[in-house]
């Protein structure tokens, strides 16, 4: 039975596409942005985060660990995350939810039981199911038989990409695929690297070729203040994609700090900590600016 690592799917998603969606976060990413907002979706197996303002020191978990994850320090519990071998058993007998695992493997059917519970919405409304991440691309196999899937049961489908992939991994889904939401990060290949760990030249070829074989393509840019909004590079920008003629449409997303909290339960550090998200007017003015070039631009997805 085929099946895939899942860390999330989200129900009345109105962001990821048309109409009212499900999406479906698959697990594990080539990049890594130093503004990740899923940082539970980079690596591709299972993870253990941690809500210590939850914690009611009942010790349940301390007697569950068989790996000295867990120990009493300094008259509290610690969790020393070296240690752990992320077995979940904690997570299983803590009464608070102070301990959760992120991810699980779910099969192609129980993907599909959960998206085809939403079918009344995604017909009123036009919409249909996301594959977002982490990458969804990570894991083609799986994307592809889910995506046969929901060709049979005329549910539109949507997927939200880095880009960062093999050629033929694109080639081999785009049939089935109704919509691409294609994200880039920055013009400059390496100040690119520098952002997320991995040079552009690979997501610029693939966004050239998925212009020329698909119909349906939408570029998607996070604003990250400081990082990836100067004139310079939102002009190269428009001027490449205004040379790619099938894309018209561009969404502009602001930056937000959401993962802030999610790197904190993670156990990691978030690198942003100061960045503050752009305000509406700034936000107005990079969408002015790429309207310049004949673009269809709008804020948020």
């Amino acid at each position: 039975m085929l099946t895939g690592m899942i860390f999330n799917i989200m129900k009345y998603s109105i962001h990821d596409g048309p109409g009212i969606r499900t999406t479906v976060f698959l697990k594990g990413c080539p990049l890594k942005c130093l503004w990740c907002h899923n940082p539970e979706g980079q690596k591709y197996g299972q993870e253990l985060i941690c809500r210590p303002e939850r914690c009611i020191g009942c010790g349940q978990c301390l007697e569950t660990c068989a790996k000295g994850a867990i120990l009493f320090h300094q008259e509290k519990l610690r969790y020393f995350r070296e240690n752990c071998s992320v077995c979940g058993q904690c997570s299983l007998v803590c009464p608070a939810g102070a301990r959760e695992l992120v991810a699980k493997t779910m099969s192609v059917k129980e993907v599909m039981t959960e998206i085809e519970k939403d079918i009344i919405f995604y017909d009123e409304s036009g919409g249909g199911v996301t594959f977002s991440g982490g990458e969804a691309l990570m894991q083609p196999e799986f994307l592809l038989e889910i995506l046969k899937e929901c060709r049979k049961k005329e549910i539109h489908t949507a997927i939200e990409t880095c880009g960062f992939v093999k050629l033929e991994v694109l080639a081999k889904l785009k049939d089935y695929v109704d919509l691409f939401l294609f994200d880039i990060k920055h013009m400059n290949s390496r100040k690119h690297q520098e952002l997320t760990g991995v040079p552009n030249e690979l997501i610029l070829a693939n966004l050239t070729w998925l212009a020329e074989n698909h119909a349906n393509v939408i570029l998607r840019l996070a604003v990250i203040p400081g990082m990836n909004d100067e004139e310079a590079g939102l002009d190269q920008l428009g001027e490449f994609v205004k040379s790619l003629k099938s894309i018209q449409e561009v969404h502009c997303l602001p930056y937000h700090q959401a993962g802030v909290e999610k790197y904190r339960r993670l156990g990691l550090d978030y690198p942003l900590l100061d960045l503050q998200p752009p305000g509406d007017d700034y936000m107005a003015e990079i969408k002015k600016r790429l309207e310049q070039y004949g673009l269809k631009v709008s804020i948020g997805g």
